[in-house]
């Protein structure tokens, strides 16, 4: 196979100072893309900055032969962000969501605050970067985006109801904007990585972050930013150079007759039904997870299953 080059698109990666954002950003650079570096330096908390972060991964890209420049603004005012990349390069063609902060506490002990500035780098951040590109994108009718989400916002982890809040909702914001980017050849994406980082060195042990390189998760980045890749709106799962797609898959449920609600003994006799996965369905879209109700709403006088 051909490589994937990215000769002539400006790439803009966020929190990419360290861990999965550089290695996104050194990969990108190292196949042709002319990169904004992204960082303001700060704490994994979210707290202080130091320019220098981005500043020496520019440097690692020029040193090797790269084009990059350094941005120092906070994600959530992306608008600076973007102007970086039009002031240096003219254009932007990629976007990779990827700055996050931790403020893990269990959910009685967490403050406002701890929930605030989760959301405000995460969502936020992510949705002023995106809102900025995004007339951009759609003018040129191209672009790739990519949303970085988490096993916390899929399964959920204990000590994390803000940043799985986040991740979470990320890949709901993913997922219609690949709606909306479909008629102008803008993909939108999302990956859920597991990999070393400032922040899961505070919540795993040291010699499987060892083994739990950025540089593994980077190459699917790339794939799914390529020119020539099609697919939109999926979730993908990555990590340990283990790659997998996620999707959702729903019961065949149960219908109840529509002349009136069932009571909550009708739907306990029916549980067992309700929650069989056998033969599950597997809903792509919207429109598709709203036909099995659809349909019984021909159901009258009798019961079946969706």
């Amino acid at each position: 196979m051909p490589e994937l080059r990215f000769d002539n698109r400006v790439v803009i990666v966020t929190g990419a100072g360290n861990g999965l954002g550089r290695s996104h950003a050194l990969q990108f650079a190292d196949r042709g893309a002319r990169v904004v570096v992204n960082d303001t330096g700060g704490s994994g908390a979210g707290e202080g900055g130091d320019r220098a972060t981005a500043d020496r991964v520019v440097d690692e890209i020029v040193a090797a032969g790269g084009e990059a420049v350094a941005s120092h603004d906070s994600v959530t005012e992306g608008d600076r962000i973007v102007q970086c990349a039009l002031d240096n390069f003219g254009q932007v063609d990629v976007l990779i969501n990827n700055a996050g902060i931790l403020r893990d506490r269990s959910f009685h002990k967490m403050t406002e605050e701890d929930w605030d500035q989760v959301y405000n780098v995460h969502v936020k951040g992510a949705f002023r970067v995106t809102h900025a590109a995004w007339p951009h994108l759609r003018e040129q009718q191209y672009g790739r985006v990519v949303f970085t989400a988490s096993a916390a916002g899929i399964y959920g982890n204990f000590g994390q109801a803000n940043y799985a809040m986040a991740k979470l909702g990320l890949h709901g914001l993913a997922q219609t904007l690949a709606l909306e980017g479909a008629g102008r050849n803008i993909l939108v994406n999302t990956i859920a990585p597991i990999a070393a980082s400032r922040l899961t060195a505070t919540i795993m042990p040291a010699d499987m972050l060892e083994q739990l390189q950025p540089g593994f998760v980077s190459p699917l980045v790339l794939k799914l930013c390529h020119e020539n890749h099609e697919g939109s709106g999926g979730l993908y799962e990555a990590g340990a150079g283990w790659i997998g797609a996620l999707r959702w898959e729903r019961s065949r449920g149960h219908g109840f007759p529509v002349e009136e609600a069932p009571t909550a003994e009708a739907i306990a006799a029916e549980w067992d039904q309700i929650t069989n996965f056998d033969n599950a369905d597997h809903p792509a879209s919207g429109q598709e997870a709203i036909t099995a109700i659809m349909a019984n709403l021909q159901n009258r006088g009798g019961s079946r299953g969706a």
